[in-house]
Parts: structure tokens; C-alpha cells; sequence
């Protein structure tokens, strides 16, 4: 086994990434390096969403599985660990559509917007999840939605939706 960078802790330690983050009004956000979460859409299965556990932040509500960035991580890659521990998916699956940050230049979200190429079972690898589930794209407003998630969910859906319009009969 070799030697572990230095910009990383050794694998039996937390990563410095998983503390909260106050901002200049009091408010609390979740990851020292910012944090990411990854959208995953497929064409006729919808939006892969996550019902997020009642413990954790702004439990109870609907959002994409996502955390911390890891020290030394890029938000792509941190959106895609976390969707892999969180929810089972197959970052072989999946293409990079678009990134979307929320930027308050304390910290920062990354929205990794990517398309499956296959409608795959999404599995609850931790307890962060209540459940998992493939959502109709014309659904996903009716659910009880992450306040930011909520706050980016029309954004992103145009977003998604100009994708699809320009790549119709590839």
C-alpha cells in the first residue's frame, strides 16, 4: 500500500469536510469545502429523489442524495461518491448535462445535473434516506421538497428541459 497523500486524512479518520459551515447571519451549512448533490434524470423514468430521514437536515423532505466535499475533492466527484453511498448509483451510468452553483463566497452548493443511460433500482446504502424513488418529471412539484432543492428545482428543469430539446433525435 502507498503512502497517503498529504492534503488527505488517513482513511480511519473523518474528513475535515463533514462540519457545519456558519455564515455571517447564524445560519448553518453543511460542509467545510462546500457540499454537492447529483441530479439524476433519465427520459422516461423522471428524476431519481430522495426522502431525505427525519434526523437529518430539514428532514422529512424530498431532494437528491448529495453531502460534504471531501478535502481535496471536486464538487463532480463528491456529487457522484455521494450518490453512490447515499443511493446506489452507477457513476458508469451516468453523463455530466451541467453543473449549477449556488455560490455565497463562504460556501457553496454544486447541483451535478447528469442523464442515466439505463433506468436503474436505486439502493439506501446509509441512513440518511427514507426512501428512494424515481419521480415523473411533471411530478416533482408536489412533493414536500428540500427548501433548496425547491429554490433551484424550476431553474434546473428548464435547464433539463432545453437539454432534451437539443439533443431530440440524436
Amino acid at each position: 500500500m502507498g503512502k497517503i497523500p498529504p492534503q488527505l486524512p488517513p482513511p480511519h479518520l473523518r474528513d475535515p469536510g463533514d462540519a457545519w459551515v456558519q455564515g455571517p447571519d447564524g445560519t448553518k451549512y453543511w460542509g467545510t469545502f462546500g457540499a454537492a448533490g447529483l441530479l439524476v434524470y433519465h427520459p422516461t423514468a423522471g428524476i431519481l429523489l430522495q426522502h431525505r430521514a427525519e434526523w437529518s437536515h430539514h428532514g422529512g423532505t424530498w431532494g437528491i442524495p448529495g453531502g460534504a466535499i471531501r478535502m481535496g475533492e471536486d464538487a463532480v466527484s463528491g456529487a457522484l461518491r455521494e450518490a453512490h453511498e447515499e443511493a446506489g448509483v452507477p457513476a458508469d451510468l451516468v453523463t455530466v448535462i451541467f453543473t449549477q452553483v449556488f455560490d455565497l463566497e463562504f460556501w457553496s452548493y454544486t447541483t451535478v445535473v447528469v442523464e442515466t443511460s439505463e433506468v436503474f433500482e436505486p439502493v439506501m446504502g446509509d441512513t440518511e434516506s427514507e426512501a428512494l424513488a424515481w419521480i415523473a418529471f411533471s411530478e416533482v412539484d408536489s412533493f414536500p421538497l428540500h427548501p433548496g432543492f425547491a429554490a433551484s428545482w424550476p431553474g434546473l428543469r428548464g435547464r433539463i428541459e432545453a437539454h432534451v430539446e437539443a439533443h431530440r433525435g440524436e
